[in-house]
């Protein structure tokens, strides 16, 4: 089996944003399974999760929701010039900061 790392490098706020994703699939929706059927792959999305949960002090700062949609808005108009609505109906995104924080501190360590 090949160890050698792979590095991704990736902008504070796609960082920000993939973090804020991830948390929402693994912990708030438990549908990893439903959305990953290969166990294998869970592997390295835990890894990368606990990567990105102890890069980011973002997460643990009381303006978690407007800085993660700040983020948000930053990278739609890096991709499409402009705003886009891509949040899907009804996800208030500003419900998750609060848990993301408390799971946040054990990160990487416990999955």
């Amino acid at each position: 089996m090949d160890e050698e790392a792979i590095t991704i490098r990736l902008t504070r706020d796609q960082a920000f944003v993939l973090s804020d994703w991830l948390y929402q699939v693994m912990f708030q929706s438990d549908d990893l399974g439903g959305i990953v059927h290969d166990r294998a792959v869970w592997s390295p999305i835990y890894a990368i999760s606990g990567t990105l949960d102890k890069s980011l002090s973002e997460i643990f700062m009381p303006d978690y929701g407007p800085r993660l949609e700040a983020a948000k808005d930053r990278l739609r108009a890096h991709l499409y010039g402009g705003a886009d609505e891509s949040t899907a109906p009804g996800h208030d995104t500003t419900d998750a900061p609060q848990a993301h924080q408390i799971e946040g501190g054990n990160s990487g360590e416990s999955r």
